[in-house]
């Protein structure tokens, strides 16, 4: 069998507004919700026909609401690749997704920052073609 990534976990203050952002705001899939006992659940979010997802975990104790919004210290932690930059980043726009910059042309694509629902930094890259 191949391996793959599968999941990313981000950690989230609670499921439902997260689920939100990211199925309306996002257009993400809702893989899967189900309720694990006492609160818990496991809810997985993905890109259409993306093989990797996200696993959006509750915070369960302050340690871990200390790291939502801000899991890798403030640098961008997570990549959404596009095939049209410019479709993506206006229908974003559109549904209130908050960038942080003007799209900017780099050696590796056409990139702009963005901030997920708890303040995650994204990058919306649509790839340079491969030389």
């Amino acid at each position: 069998m191949p391996r793959h990534l599968a999941l990313v976990t981000v950690v989230v203050d609670s499921y439902d507004p997260a689920i939100d952002f990211y199925v309306r705001r996002l257009g993400f899939d809702l893989r899967e919700d189900t309720p694990l006992g006492d609160g818990k659940r496991w809810v997985v979010v993905a890109p259409p026909g993306a093989a990797t997802g996200l696993l959006l975990a509750e915070a369960a104790d302050s340690r871990q609401r200390e790291r939502v919004g801000d899991q890798t210290g403030g640098r961008v932690a997570l990549f959404l690749h596009t095939d049209d930059f410019a479709r993506d980043h206006a229908r974003l726009l559109a549904a209130g997704v908050a960038f942080e910059e003007e799209p900017r042309p780099e050696p590796y694509g056409t990139v702009a920052v963005f901030r997920d629902l708890y303040g995650n930094r994204w990058d919306l890259l649509e790839p340079a073609p491969c030389r």
